[in-house]
């Protein structure tokens, strides 16, 4: 990483110039060199943060707008600055990935999502999905295991993961990520919902989550729609008899 590299050139500069130049003590030359160190790598590390928050901002602006491939153009030149900060990179692709898969093309999604950061549980959970999808399921359960062991806090993503897990047949497991992410959550209603639904064998509710769970793909809201005419229309049946 170019800002370390550079933090730790001038780290070592100070040092030399301290001793040969003003003759101090290995240690009080040490400590003003650390000192130098940190306050570069922390002037350098905010200057490329910025940069990128002003590429992100570019990037939302032609996805609110439409331009997807635009935005993801946008997101891919941001790659340049991967040399200089820690986890750029990750989060670059983190976002790339997000985008392909919300607009249905998984394959190219997937390359992305596979480099993306464990700190994006959209991104994480998407692959997640992926792996699912290609019947790798060791695979999915290690992405999920990552993904809300790093965003422990997140409810939808532990009813994901739950619901990942009740769909390729592992029920028992199901339950006990849900008991787990209720417990990491701090108690979430749709949460324990949903594990009741679990245990009596219904099927969980997922659509409280709105755009966020239908992100995902794994529920259409024209199904939604349907289920709920249905309902309806057999009340109204009742009605009249």
């Amino acid at each position: 990483m170019y800002n370390i590299a550079i933090s730790l050139g001038l780290c070592v500069l100070t040092t030399i110039l301290l001793r040969a130049v003003f003759g101090l003590g290995l240690w009080l030359s040490t400590l003003i060199s650390l000192v130098v160190f940190t306050v570069c790598y922390l002037i350098l590390t905010r200057m490329v943060m910025k940069k990128v928050a002003a590429l992100m901002d570019t990037a939302q602006r032609d996805l609110q707008a439409g331009r997807v491939d635009k935005a993801i153009k946008t997101l891919e030149s941001g790659h340049r600055f991967s040399a200089w900060q820690f986890y750029v990179k990750g989060q670059i692709n983190a976002q790339i990935g997000t985008l392909l898969f919300m607009r249905r093309d998984f394959n190219k999604a997937f390359d992305y999502l596979q480099k993306g950061f464990v700190r994006h549980w959209v991104a994480m959970g998407m692959l997640g999905i992926c792996y699912m999808k290609r019947n790798q399921t060791t695979k999915m359960v290690e992405t999920f295991d990552r993904a809300v062991a790093a965003n422990k806090k997140e409810p939808l993503l532990w009813n994901l993961y739950a619901y990942c897990l009740e769909r390729v047949g592992d029920k028992e497991k199901a339950i006990q990520i849900m008991e787990k992410g209720i417990k990491k959550v701090g108690g979430d209603e749709n949460l324990s919902a949903n594990l009741q639904a679990l245990k009596e064998g219904r099927r969980m509710k997922m659509r409280l989550y709105g755009d966020l769970w239908y992100q995902f793909h794994l529920e259409k809201p024209g199904a939604v729609v349907k289920e709920q005419t249905k309902a309806v229309m057999g009340r109204r049946k009742i009605v009249r008899r």
